[in-house]
């Protein structure tokens, strides 16, 4: 975590995503201080669609504010094949522990689905973040331009049965 901000100091929630938070989501996404320079084109027209959410497992984490549950981040869970496709934090949200406690969150939903790992394609600037919380590194995802430019770590999380 980093040392930019306080840990979380309000009250999180996780809940289930519906498909009126697409919108909310897609600003997240778009507005990401991780996608600045020269990563900005990978989510410059990027869209969280409500089809999305409700094709996969996707969960967001809102704070218990005067705003009345401010979008913090959220993930998506994919379950065929086993990927945590999108994990976003909100930047006034990150160093404060929300990517931490959604991937906490995303191991027992991934447990309960049946599964025995899960993937991460990772940003390469997240993938310490990724270290810290438990995946390893298991390979390279080569680039694929236009799309993506950039070669990005794969990483697995390995999910203990209870």
């Amino acid at each position: 975590m980093g040392s930019r901000t306080s840990r979380i100091s309000q009250p999180v929630a996780i809940r289930r995503a519906v498909a009126l938070d697409a919108k909310r989501f897609t600003r997240l996404v778009r507005g990401s201080r991780a996608y600045a320079g020269k990563y900005a084109a990978a989510v410059a027209g990027y869209r969280v669609g409500p089809d999305y959410i409700e094709a996969h497992r996707a969960f967001v984490a809102v704070g218990a504010d005067e705003q009345g549950g401010r979008v913090l981040g959220f993930y998506s869970l994919v379950l065929a094949p086993p990927e945590l496709d999108l994990l976003f934090v909100a930047a006034e949200a990150q160093g404060r522990g929300i990517g931490r406690l959604l991937v906490a969150h995303m191991q027992p939903e991934a447990r309960a689905a049946g599964l025995g790992r899960v993937k991460v394609v990772s940003h390469p600037p997240a993938e310490d973040f990724y270290h810290r919380v438990g995946a390893v590194r298991i390979g390279t995802a080569l680039a694929n331009p236009p799309a993506v430019q950039w070669d990005r770590p794969e990483l697995e999380f390995r999910i203990p049965s209870e």
